[in-house]
């Protein structure tokens, strides 16, 4: 066994021994919503790998695990969504934990970061007939509970994280389910949508389930669940400025506290510089 497989192991164990000194349970065979899963099994990345079987997703999907290498108090242990932009493991915009890890997040900001892979494009709608396309019950049916399971004391504090079709998800995740997420960051995302593109009707389905997961439609919907606090983080563009704009500025009719930056224009991909400030965002608000 290698130098990073044999830390990595070391840190889960010193999780695992952490959860059962504070009373948690110690992790088990998951049976969360059908979910069958295996692992973890430590990646020569410094990353934990676990594969997972879901009834909403078709075939395997995978989920990798970065810890802190010194956990943080319980009462401050926080787990990071990383969401995905592309099926599986692509990486044709780069890789967000990858570039999380670069940032050296998960003992900076003091994250557990979960990254979740889905068998189809991550638009993280529910499609309204196809079992198999179901990417928010996946994640909040699956491997939301999965995670709590595993790293109890951190996953009672989650946010979200995102670009592009994943801030997307982000976004609508948390206005959906704001007693489930505590935080959300995005940048360069299709915020203002008003009908799917970018393969978004194929998980989607049709127009009306759309408009469930239409941000600005969610924004009016929801905002009283977000206007007590800051929860919400909006950054730069790269291919969306005008998208990012409207987005504020709907925010701020709406009063709903928000970080926001408008610029530099930066590349549409992980590692083009935004990341830093989204997570300096997510750790102020969820201290």
């Amino acid at each position: 066994m290698g130098m990073a497989r044999t830390v990595l192991t070391l840190a889960a164990i010193a999780w695992c021994a952490l959860a059962q000194e504070e009373g948690g349970p110690m992790p088990q065979q998951p049976k969360e919503a059908g979910l069958q899963a295996s692992g973890p099994e430590a990646q020569a990345d410094g990353t934990l790998l676990y594969r997972l079987r879901s009834p909403y997703q078709r075939g395997e999907t995978l989920l990798r695990v970065v810890l802190p290498r010194k956990p943080d108090p319980p009462e401050t242990r926080r787990v990071l969504f990383v969401l995905p932009v592309e099926a599986g493991t692509g990486t044709r915009w780069g890789d967000g934990l990858a570039a999380a890890m670069k940032l050296d997040a998960a003992n900076r900001h003091g994250f557990v970061l979960v990254a979740p892979t889905f068998s189809d494009w991550p638009w993280f709608c529910d499609h309204p007939t196809d079992p198999a396309r179901r990417q928010e019950s996946h994640l909040l049916k699956g491997v939301v509970p999965l995670v709590e399971r595993l790293y109890p004391h951190a996953a009672r504090r989650r946010a979200l994280l995102g670009f592009s079709k994943s801030g997307w998800g982000a976004f609508s995740l948390l206005l959906r389910n704001p007693e489930a997420f505590g935080a959300a960051a995005a940048w360069d995302a299709p915020m203002m949508a008003a009908k799917p593109a970018f393969e978004m009707g194929r998980i989607c389905g049709t127009q009306e389930t759309f408009e469930r997961y239409q941000i600005s439609r969610l924004l009016r919907e929801h905002a009283d669940a977000v206007r007590g606090s800051k929860r919400l983080g909006l950054f730069g563009y790269g291919n969306f400025r005008k998208d990012t704009q409207a987005a504020h500025a709907l925010m701020a009719e709406l009063g709903i506290p928000h970080d926001y930056a408008d610029g530099p224009r930066r590349a549409h991909r992980w590692d083009s510089g935004w990341m830093e400030e989204a997570l300096k965002a997510l750790r102020e608000i969820m201290p």
